[in-house]
């Protein structure tokens, strides 16, 4: 193989059989890294050239060519290896350029770094406060900025949403907007002049699982090939009331298997130590022995079955429980948190009460738990009055 790129063939194919990729895209992938070999010694650049724009006029000329694998998806597993072995540079972060765009990198930084909140949070709240600095892009407005524009904006806002979804929005405004004062981008105090807005969480109990469906669940998971890895997912969400992001994020140290003992990222970046019971050790020792793929170079503990082999996403482990829900001929929304309101649900039916629930959940304020006292009927019962008979109606 001619090009810069000759040698690491060996290299990139010990890549390919560690991520579980086929003999057939062996094929594929040593192809594209042989045209882009080619490619780059015909340019007269070397591998320390595979900056973004490079790779751009890679793929532009396979498009034009009417190439297969023309994509940056299908270069992804080359371009990946050649980072990682330090020959090709990493994809600069775009740098901020606007004022605006300037004040929410920082914003991340500080909601990253400064208060711990969780990568998938600052995300959603950046996007929340977009229309805000789409408003008011410039430093100027910033420090001019009273409270009745910001009570203006905000009712604006909420013409014709739901409640929730202002209240999402509101949240995040204030706390930009609190930041901001700390940075003195603005002359005054704003956070206040957001307001609080109430989200109807309705009347309805928390949304459990009832018996017959969490075993109509635990069959259409038991049906496909994938079970282990699935069975043990599920184990952890109905037994522990694990978050789907949580359940994504657990890696194998987290499994401290002498102890019985496992480790969990919550929200704010919060580690929680939860005792391992011995139907969820068991189902996650199978997955980990005997469904888990071989080699894998990931330390998540719960991983892609195709290839390439790399850990599930948080969307990855919802759908898993949406499509096994609905496979089972169970309706309703919010599938994964379904699972955690079950066993919370399952405290409050055994015998315990909201704290334990509570504890379960791993909440850090009671107000939390206070949603699960409307599934607590047998006690609701002894705060009910008697319906008035006819008799004591007249």
């Amino acid at each position: 193989m001619s090009g810069p790129l000759g040698g690491f063939v060996e290299g990139f194919l010990g890549e390919l059989a560690e991520l579980g990729y086929s003999p057939r895209s062996y094929e594929w992938q040593l192809r594209l890294l042989r045209h882009l070999s080619e490619w780059l010694a015909a340019q007269g650049l070397a591998t320390g050239d595979l900056i973004t724009e490079v790779v751009g006029r890679f793929l532009a000329e396979r498009r034009r060519a009417g190439a297969k694998m023309r994509s940056e998806r299908a270069l992804a597993p080359l371009l990946g290896y050649l980072r990682r072995v330090g020959v090709a540079p990493d994809p600069l972060p775009a740098t901020p350029e606007s004022p605006a765009e300037v004040l929410a990198a920082g914003f991340v930084h500080y909601s990253l770094v400064e208060r711990g909140l969780d990568a998938r949070t600052v995300a959603g709240y950046v996007g929340q406060v977009g229309p805000f600095l789409a408003v008011f892009p410039s430093p100027d407005q910033w420090q001019g900025l009273t409270a009745r524009q910001v009570s203006a904006f905000v009712t604006q806002r909420a013409v014709g949403r739901c409640g929730a979804s202002i209240k999402a929005e509101a949240n995040a405004l204030r706390a930009l907007l609190r930041w901001m004062w700390l940075e003195r981008s603005t002359s005054a105090p704003m956070a206040e002049a957001v307001g609080s807005f109430a989200a109807d969480r309705g009347t309805r109990p928390p949304q459990a699982l009832s018996t017959t469906e969490v075993a109509a669940l635990r069959a259409a998971v038991t049906e496909r090939a994938d079970h282990l890895r699935n069975e043990a997912m599920v184990a952890l969400m109905l037994r522990l009331g694990l978050r789907a992001g949580e359940v994504a994020a657990l890696r194998l140290e987290d499994i401290d298997w002498q102890s019985g003992l496992l480790r969990v990222r919550g929200k704010g970046s919060h580690l929680d130590a939860l005792p391992l019971p011995v139907d969820v050790g068991e189902a996650l020792a199978a997955y980990v022995m005997e469904g888990r793929p071989p080699a894998a170079g990931s330390c998540q503990v719960f991983l892609r079955s195709p290839a390439p082999h790399t850990g599930l996403s948080v969307p990855a482990v919802s759908l898993m429980v949406s499509a096994a829900l609905l496979r089972g001929g169970v309706t309703g929304s919010g599938a994964a948190h379904r699972l955690r309101h079950t066993a919370a649900c399952g405290v409050l039916a055994a015998g315990g009460g909201l704290i334990e629930a509570g504890q379960l959940l791993r909440h850090t304020r009671v107000g939390s738990t206070a949603i699960y006292a409307k599934a607590d009927l047998p006690a609701l019962r002894g705060l009910a009055r008697p319906w008035p008979t006819m008799e004591e109606g007249q």
